[in-house]
């Protein structure tokens, strides 16, 4: 059971760099994209190539077959948060996903990062991040 946590937080707000930096630290978040004009999301595991998001997909999937070869603007959140101490952060990119066309890229990509799931994701789709949102939840006398 969640306790009160003592002292106060305060919502501190990350630079871009500290947030990608957070965000290729862990091993996996959501992609929130547009199905039948609702919004969907799907948690995944990923990796953080070059400043861009990289995860893997089943060839027929929604995100394989729909969102990336549209080029979709998606949002893309990871976070590491402590339910107990009330501390953490979490990290919101907003893009494009695209599908990986290239083969040897796809190829090396597919290197990089070991899907969580069984089945076949041999598609690779990769997130420019346009927004970096991110915010800490740090203890009111860390910033004083």
């Amino acid at each position: 059971m969640y306790q009160n946590a003592t002292g106060n937080r305060l919502l501190r707000e990350l630079p871009e760099t500290e947030a990608l930096r957070l965000l290729a630290g862990v091993p996996f978040g959501r992609i929130v994209f547009t199905r039948h004009a609702l919004p969907a999301i799907r948690p995944v595991n990923h990796v953080v190539v070059g400043g861009q998001i990289v995860i893997r997909s089943s060839p027929g999937t929604i995100l394989s077959a729909h969102v990336a070869p549209a080029e979709a603007v998606v949002a893309y959140e990871a976070d590491d948060l402590d339910g107990y101490e009330r501390l953490g952060w979490s990290v919101i990119i907003t893009g494009v996903a695209r599908l990986v066309t290239d083969p040897g890229e796809a190829a090396r990509l597919r290197t990089l990062l070991t899907p969580w799931v069984a089945g076949e994701m041999e598609q690779v789709i990769r997130i420019q991040p346009e927004i970096v949102t991110g915010f800490a939840l740090v203890p009111a006398a860390a910033t004083a």
